[in-house]
């Protein structure tokens, strides 16, 4: 690039360079020679990589469960609709030539809106619609998504559909065929950037999901697909990138920086490992987090071997946030070296919807909205979840009635039809409610908000026993006489409401002024004292019949049926078959706390 004058006279001022001496010129000659040596400015590219993660289905700024505008007590907005005005505002700053959009992951399950596009109107049906996510995502123009686990919650069809529905691949290096062990799908993708007068920046983009699927959606993808590490796969390909000419590599990981696993021991590789995968392998740039739902502006991780700093960053869930890394590249020596990386977040909720997402998809939405207001029957009174974390509430013991109706009447006429069916579901939303009068599918759907599917496990009862003292482990310890703040009663260690599991049939206390592993009181069936030698089938979600949560025993356990109907489908049927939901026809109290056997409420 010449050294236009204006630069070159920036440039001097800096440096001192041609500066007259006490105000006279300088003879010629010596400002030829000055100038000389004068360092020319180094050659610059500057490159911003944008990315969500775990949209989850989220195009509007709808709550489908509330059939009304989203909002919450932070003043959050989503959808891709916004993320489309804000990605226009980068490239109109950076130019369009000058940007690369990435996703992490969990795009195709969420909502109802994708749930209608698997199940109600499904892609997969011949002539079947295009999926409104691959449409909202292929206008906005994104350039690579890597796989979250979620993708697979409807079947590797469902998913291979999708992915020929996407004007973008879907990136895994890790998802490997379980026969041939060679990548089931892309494992990366390349874009060239052209810079003016000099060679071009070569960018790459690694792919990596979660290896949690092997068991969460065992049922898809056991046989078939495998998923290997995420630190052994990136130590694998990374090279690779880096000898096929890549300038930058960025990581689109689905996979959080915790280092933590929530299924223990049950698959030899870390679910959240974006942090280890930067520190570990040599030759990244960035990495784009996701999985954990949570908000990183900027998180800068040392590489062990090189000493280089690492950015990661990941946007919050549901398209609430967009990630910037802005990369400053310099030429040098006859090649681009990245000379840094920033990364910054712009929120949805500073921004309006897209009017071109909004024409696109409101007919696909309009159907979505029509769909889950059907009424299918009429409650006697309000259910609430709101105090379903710390008592047995009836809204929750409805999920589990329905669960032992489908697994008795599935076991019906086998060797297994006496066997005694309990069953469990955890409170998955603080802020669930099924009004009293009418009934919609919304309603249910708000209750049971995950695509799971029910499983039936025999397991005895000293193993039930064991698995009811992990789930009390939700609950701080509390001593007897101490003040309860319901706000600081549960999640104990970080576990999640959703690996809280009720279990009905049984009656327990738990007695929160013990130590964990010492909770369960008083276990009885039947009125009498549980035999731990005696078998139930226990009717369970196949999250957690999987190992999700780790609960122990259960995954290990016999499985006697399963099914791939929706749990959240059988309540609505259920529902629908009942016409009336009265809390007599499914609440009762099996559990409550205590401490020192005293009722805490």
């Amino acid at each position: 690039m010449p050294l236009n004058r204006r630069k070159f006279l920036k440039k001097s001022a800096v440096t001192g360079a041609g500066v007259a001496l006490a105000g006279t010129a300088a003879a010629p000659a010596a400002q030829a020679a000055e100038a000389a040596k004068a360092p020319r400015p180094a050659k610059r590219y500057s490159l911003t990589v944008m990315g969500t993660t775990d949209l989850h289905g989220h195009i509007f700024n709808w709550d489908y469960f509330k059939d009304a505008e989203y909002a919450d007590a932070k003043g959050n907005a989503m959808g891709l609709a916004r993320i489309s005005t804000l990605v226009n505002q980068v490239r109109e700053e950076k130019g369009r030539r000058n940007t690369l959009l990435l996703d992490a992951g969990d795009t195709i399950q969420g909502t109802p809106l994708t749930y209608y596009y698997a199940k109600v109107d499904p892609i997969t049906a011949e002539g079947g619609p295009v999926h409104p996510m691959a449409q909202a995502m292929n206008a906005i123009g994104y350039d690579a998504v890597a796989l979250g686990n979620h993708e697979f919650n409807y079947g590797i069809e469902t998913l291979r559909k999708f992915e020929q529905q996407c004007r973008f691949p879907l990136l895994g290096a890790n998802a490997v065929d379980a026969k041939t062990l060679r990548p089931a799908f892309p494992p990366y993708f390349m874009k060239t950037f052209r810079v003016p007068g000099l060679p071009p920046v070569r960018v790459a983009v690694l792919g990596l999901t979660n290896p949690g699927i092997a068991i969460w959606d065992k049922a898809y993808v056991q046989g078939k697909l495998e998923f290997q590490g995420l630190e052994e796969q990136a130590a694998k390909w990374v090279p690779k990138l880096r000898s096929m000419g890549a300038d930058v590599v960025v990581v689109s990981a689905h996979s959080g920086t915790s280092g933590t696993s929530s299924y223990g021991d049950q698959v030899p590789y870390v679910e959240n490992a974006a942090a280890n995968v930067a520190k570990q392998v040599p030759g990244i740039d960035a990495i784009l987090v996701g999985h954990a739902h949570v908000e990183i502006p900027e998180l800068k991780v040392v590489n062990e071997k090189t000493g280089r700093t690492v950015v990661l960053s990941e946007p919050l869930c549901y398209a609430e946030r967009l990630t910037l890394f802005d990369v400053e590249l310099v030429f040098n020596r006859g090649r681009w070296e990245v000379e840094s990386v920033a990364a910054s977040l712009r929120n949805s909720n500073t921004v309006a919807d897209d009017p071109e997402i909004t024409k696109l998809l409101t007919d696909e939405h309009a159907k979505v909205v029509a769909y889950v207001n059907q009424v299918v029957g009429t409650a006697t009174e309000t259910l609430t979840t709101v105090e379903a974390r710390y008592k047995d509430a009836p809204i929750i013991d409805l999920i589990t009635k329905v669960q032992e109706d489908v697994v008795r009447a599935a076991l019906a006429g086998t060797e297994y039809a006496s066997v005694p069916v309990i069953a469990q579901a955890s409170p998955f939303s603080r802020t669930s409610q099924i009004p009293a009068g009418d009934v919609t599918i919304r309603d249910l759907s708000g209750l049971y908000v995950y695509d799971n599917t029910l499983v039936a496990k025999l397991m005895t009862g000293a193993q039930i026993r064991a698995y009811l003292e992990y789930s009390a482990e939700y609950f701080v310890q509390t001593a007897a006489g101490a003040a309860v703040d319901v706000e600081k009663l549960t999640n104990a260690n970080g576990r999640p409401d959703y690996n809280y599991d009720y279990v009905s049939g049984l009656q327990y206390d738990i007695d929160i002024a013990q130590a964990a592993g010492s909770r369960i009181k008083n276990l009885s069936y039947n009125g009498a004292a549980l035999d731990d030698a005696q078998q139930f089938v226990l009717a369970v979600n196949n999250y957690r019949a999987n190992g999700g949560g780790a609960f122990p025993y259960v995954a290990s356990a016999k499985e006697v049926w399963s099914e791939s109907t929706e749990i959240r489908t059988r309540i609505a049927e259920w529902v629908t078959a009942k016409g009336v939901l009265d809390p007599k026809d499914f609440a009762s109290v099996d559990w409550k706390l205590t401490r020192d056997g005293t009722p805490v409420f």
